[in-house]
């Protein structure tokens, strides 16, 4: 098989696989408390609170009611507040200009 051929993935290993390479992230992000959420805003376009977002929206979308402090705690791994408290540091003002640059429609 070379790269470039196309693989068949069934539905529900595509979804399991979907969904271990989500928990890899969610494990990386946790682990790098020192990447702060504007800098990824500003170099990806979207941030922890996003990805807190989107699961949120999922959840909805499956009947689950999920608050966004709910949400957040499963994307942080612990209150958004405390993780906050101990990790956020004070934006650059270059970041603060660059984020109002490339602020995404939705934010």
């Amino acid at each position: 098989m070379t790269d470039s051929a196309k693989i068949e993935i069934d539905e529900a290993t595509r979804t399991e696989l979907e969904a271990a390479a989500f928990r890899r992230l969610v494990s990386h992000l946790r682990e790098r408390t020192d990447v702060q959420n504007i800098d990824l805003m500003n170099l990806a376009g979207f941030c922890r609170n996003c990805l807190s977002n989107w699961y949120m929206d999922a959840a909805k979308e499956k009947g689950l009611d999920l608050s966004k402090a709910q949400s957040r705690e499963i994307i942080y791994g612990e209150p958004y507040d405390e993780w906050r408290a101990k990790h956020q540091k004070e934006a650059s003002s270059e970041s603060l200009s660059q984020f109002e640059v490339n602020r995404p429609k939705d934010h």
